[in-house]
């Protein structure tokens, strides 16, 4: 008999966060780590995808630093929604764009309180979330989605990014990081694939898109299926 899955839970990657780990996030995950280890950097790939989907009604959903809309958002009249399980990221990226005054949205994309209520968004953007998530691929995706797509418009555009496991055949660097950030339950993403973000996109829209950069799997998907 199939043992059952234990209950996902996101609390242990949400909980890194710390003012103190925020103040170095820009530099170590989105510099050094992106440009050497991941090989994705976020001046040429990752800054100009989150730009090009960003619409003036936006949720970032596992805000980080809020690096991405401090350097994006800002257009007038535009809505931004950051929604995060962390409280300290969810301030660190509130003050970034404190401009636009964005809603803070504290709820867990895994195991939903309803706290986004019937609010729908032109796009919702994941950048670094899903890796960061326990489970499989399969597992974690389809949770996620199943908490986000109803808040999407008939319109509107799902996109983001995650580091890919093991079978994204990581350098030296990447290797010791995958180590030592899955057995700390940092990173849950030993093995996920492209292959199976990609099933999991195509059970919930019509029109996906799936690419890798480096070890690196970005991620557009639109037309919402019913």
């Amino acid at each position: 008999m199939t043992k059952p899955s234990a209950p996902l839970d996101s609390e242990h990657g949400a909980a890194v966060y710390s003012d103190r780990v925020l103040k170095i996030y820009d530099r170590w995950v989105l510099g050094f780590s992106n440009n050497y280890a991941w090989k994705c950097p976020t001046d040429a790939v990752l800054l100009p995808f989150f730009r090009q989907h960003l619409s003036s009604n936006h949720l970032d959903v596992g805000v980080g630093s809020g690096y991405y809309l401090a350097h994006s958002s800002g257009q007038p009249g535009q809505k931004v929604a950051l929604l995060d399980l962390n409280d300290n990221s969810l301030r660190a990226a509130g003050s970034r764009i404190a401009h636009v005054q964005p809603s803070l949205v504290r709820d867990d994309v895994l195991h939903p309180a309803g706290a986004l209520g019937g609010r729908k968004f032109d796009s919702i953007s994941l950048f670094y979330l899903l890796h960061c998530l326990p489970g499989t691929m399969t597992e974690k995706a389809r949770k996620v989605l199943s908490t986000l797509v109803p808040h999407l418009t008939p319109g509107g555009v799902l996109y983001g990014a995650t580091i890919l496991g093991e079978e994204a055949n990581h350098n030296w660097l990447g290797r010791r990081l995958m180590a030592l950030y899955n057995r700390k339950g940092i990173f849950g993403n030993r093995h996920d694939t492209l292959a199976s973000l990609q099933s999991v996109l195509n059970e919930y829209f019509a029109k996906v898109a799936v690419w890798q950069v480096g070890k690196v799997a970005l991620f557009r998907a639109e037309m919402p299926l019913p």
